[in-house]
């Protein structure tokens, strides 16, 4: 069957490729597959995972049926154990080609950011790189604008019958949104920030359930250009944000002494239960602190039981990264600061002379118990 991408009837199944290192499945698929499962149900579809991977990879796959994948196609390979443009693009181009996917969603890892584009131009279809929301239902998507947007949704005109995924993204450095549509060709592709997607439950008997299809993988010698002779990890340690139970968030108000500020917070978070430190932009183009630290919707969304925000005015582009955490608390000198609007306590004062009386407190209080 030959491969036209515009004959856009012909696709059809929601498809999230599930990247994996060292055999280890990414938290990222999980909540790839748990967003993919939404989308196939307004759609309608299968929700279908690509595992590529080494020989046993398939030994992986049903993990991913607890989060919502109805099928997996397991391509392995040891030309695919470890991670190269030339193989993984071919082989995913080849599966596409063959199944034919409405949707082919991608984490925007350095895997998918490297990954997503090559395949959606040899596939010839567009694809919207780092998406922070996903919709194919028109209903959920003017919901997501009055909740999420300052669009007036009462006096615009939609089209209510349109199915495309909608792909919404920031744009213009983070001081706008943009969604985007691809509605001429198939698949739409999308990669998708990590950490923005909540992860289902897991259900063990949907993981026992799910299909897992093995795939018979063309590769040759002259398909791979490149050669991984060493992985080398990084030796520096980058803070992991996403997965941290408590953050605390230094901005611009730390100006007067920034080295003070990050050691307050540090020291802060500890007093908390370990926690990690995060930053608004501001801090991070200041050179004060490494962009790993940053959250924002140019940075890192985070949904940790705690989120304590140092100084941060709470500009739309950092609440979007940290407005759905369990409990916020906030500390700025502004009565008026954004930042307020969305914290369950807010306290105004000098962080400088806040946060060490909140340091004695919490250690008080653990001292108590």
């Amino acid at each position: 069957m030959t491969f036209n991408s515009a004959e856009i009837n012909e696709f059809s199944d929601i498809w999230v490729f599930c990247e994996q290192r060292e055999g280890k499945l990414m938290n990222t698929d999980f909540e790839l597959v748990s967003e993919g499962r939404k989308l196939a149900d307004e759609r309608g579809a299968n929700l279908v995972g690509l595992l590529l991977g080494g020989e046993g990879i398939e030994d992986a796959a049903k993990e991913l049926g607890g989060y919502g994948a109805d099928k997996v196609i397991v391509c392995a390979d040891p030309a695919l154990a470890v991670y190269t443009t030339d193989a993984y693009a071919k082989v995913v181009c080849d599966e596409v080609m063959d199944k034919k996917p409405e949707v082919l969603l991608i984490g925007a890892s350095n895997i998918g950011r490297d990954l997503g584009p090559r395949v959606a131009a040899r596939l010839h279809t567009g694809l919207t790189a780092d998406c922070t929301h996903l919709d194919i239902d028109m209903n959920k998507y003017i919901q997501f604008l009055k909740e999420s947007s300052t669009v007036d949704v009462t006096s615009s005109k939609f089209k209510m019958e349109d199915t495309n995924l909608k792909m919404t993204r920031p744009a213009f450095g983070g001081h706008l949104m943009a969604t985007i549509i691809c509605p001429r060709f198939r698949p739409c592709m999308s990669t998708v920030r990590p950490g923005v997607m909540k992860k289902a439950e897991f259900d063990p008997e949907k993981a026992e359930s799910c299909l897992i299809e093995m795939a018979d993988v063309q590769l040759t010698e002259a398909d791979i250009k490149t050669t991984v002779l060493e992985v080398v990890k990084e030796t520096r340690k980058m803070v992991d944000l996403i997965g941290a139970d408590i953050v605390v968030s230094v901005g611009r108000g730390i100006s007067k002494d920034p080295e003070k500020g990050i050691a307050l917070a540090e020291e802060l978070a500890k007093a908390l239960g370990g926690g990690v430190v995060g930053a608004s932009r501001a801090v991070v183009d200041s050179g004060w602190i490494t962009s790993d630290h940053q959250v924002g919707q140019t940075g890192k969304t985070v949904h940790p039981r705690i989120y304590v925000t140092l100084g941060i005015s709470g500009a739309i582009q950092h609440k979007a990264g940290m407005q759905d955490s369990e409990l916020i608390i906030a500390i700025d000198s502004n009565e008026t600061a954004p930042i307020f609007e969305c914290a369950d306590y807010g306290i105004v004062g000098d962080l400088f002379e806040v946060v060490p009386q909140l340091i004695q407190a919490v250690e008080a209080e653990k001292a108590a118990k």
